[in-house]
Formats: C-alpha cells, structure tokens, sequence
C-alpha cells in the first residue's frame, strides 16, 4: 500500500487554528485539492436546550450559519478546491460514515491533547473515530495542546 499520494482524505474540524493545520498536511497528501473534503460536524440541539427553549434558532439557520463560516475558514486560509460539508450529530459517528460513504483512503484529524479528568469528562471525538473508522486515521497533536 502506498502512502502517498491518496485519492480522498476527509478532514473533520472545528475551525481551531489546529484545524487548518490538519487541512494543510491533507493537501499535502492528495494529488488533487478536490480530494480533501472538509467536514464540521454540529451537535443537535435537545429539547431542553436555550435554543429549543427560546426558539432562537432552527437547526436549519444553524446549519446556513456554519456553511458560511466554513466558506470563510477556508478562504481565510487559502484553501481553495477543497469540498466542504456540515453535519449534525454525534461527531464521531458523523465522521466516520461520512468516511465511508466517500470511500476515504485516509482521516486527518487534530487532537485536542487532552488528558487525565479533562479527556474523561470532554471525551475524545479522534478516540471514537480511530476505533470507528475503515480506513487509516491520521491523528494530529494540537500546538495548543496542555
């Protein structure tokens, strides 16, 4: 199996500066920007949330809302040709289908570097996405990590 270069890399972020690092080693790894596809995954909103409460939002105004802000990342960055999709659900589930539903060869994505009670109580979306994944996955440690 070769390593380089890889058809489709799919990388899921949170718009972090780490973020654009992961988006930037998996241009490195493609022939073609148009196999990266970049993809943010928003929680749902539960019943008893301020937003449900409230009806200060529809999760199709957020889902708009985060498109744009995606585009803007992306250009903010200089990320041109890449793909971009925004999701709603649990994020590691979300990414991993969406891995394979575009038959990535590979996932790059940033770690938050947590550890101890903070990883324990926060959880790992790259835990759930290595143990999920059908493809190989490309963890990234944060610069910001602690």
């Amino acid at each position: 199996m070769s390593w380089f270069p890889k058809k489709t890399v799919v990388v899921p972020v949170d718009f972090a500066e780490s973020s654009a690092d992961a988006i930037s080693t998996a241009l490195e790894l493609v022939s073609n920007p148009a196999g990266v596809h970049v993809m943010h995954v928003l929680l749902p909103l539960d019943y008893m949330s301020p937003g449900m409460v409230f009806d200060t939002g529809s999760e199709k105004s957020r889902m708009e809302a985060t498109t744009k802000y995606c585009a803007e990342f992306l250009k903010k960055h200089g990320f041109t040709g890449v793909q971009s999709t925004i999701c709603l659900g649990d994020p590691g589930h979300e990414v991993t289908e969406y891995a394979t539903k575009v038959k990535a060869d590979l996932i790059v994505i940033p770690s938050h570097g947590y550890h101890g009670v903070k990883r324990l109580v926060l959880g790992s979306v790259a835990e759930k996405v290595i143990r999920h994944a059908d493809c190989p996955v490309l963890v990234l440690r944060r610069r910001d990590a602690q």
